[in-house]
């Protein structure tokens, strides 16, 4: 046989080598990481959902998903074991790169202290006010100046009952004589 007729084959066997190599290494790492697994650790299951590891069986584990709530899964249903602070940033909101003391904008507990300061910045704004006023009056004048003089620019039409039932029946008319509609 030519080399060249084997070679396409040697070609798909290695792919098949390389490729269930590396599932096999991933199955690998997900069983150590299930194993891994101990009472008070965060995970997610391949289900997405994120709970906390209570009690750690041969195949199952107990999580406690919600307060209070407890669920049996298998151990093949855990998708990850989590770090904790990557556990308490996507449950809790905690996140501990950043120093919330410092980030965090005071909110007062009343609003007298945001209505002290906007009226001392009032007074100033006032002379602004006027200016603006002025000129919204002068554009409302120069719109009511335009609706008149479009006013009688306009011819209205009134189709009443009588005109419209006739313009239909006109062309009732046109349709039996072959003429086509234009709608």
């Amino acid at each position: 046989m030519n080399i060249v007729t084997l070679l396409p084959f040697i070609v798909l066997i290695g792919a098949m080598f390389l490729m269930t190599r590396s599932a096999k290494n991933k199955q690998r790492q997900a069983q150590s990481m299930r194993n891994e697994m101990q009472p008070g650790s965060g995970v997610r299951t391949i289900g997405g959902m994120y709970a906390t590891v209570k009690e750690v069986h041969d195949d199952t584990v107990l999580l406690e998903v919600a307060p209070g709530v407890h669920a049996i899964y298998a151990k093949n249903a855990v998708g990850a074991v989590l770090p904790d602070d990557e556990y308490n940033r996507v449950v809790h909101g905690i996140d501990p790169d950043e120093d919330a003391a410092d980030d965090t904008p005071v909110v007062p507990d009343d609003a007298s202290s945001l209505t002290e300061a906007a009226d001392a910045d009032s007074s100033a704004d006032k002379v602004g006010l006027e200016k603006a006023d002025e000129a919204d009056d002068a554009a409302e004048k120069a719109d009511e100046a335009d609706d008149k003089a479009g006013e009688t620019d306009v011819k209205k039409i009134d189709l009443g009952k009588d005109d419209a039932a006739a313009a239909a029946g006109a062309s009732e008319d046109d349709k039996r004589d072959g003429g086509t509609d234009a709608k």
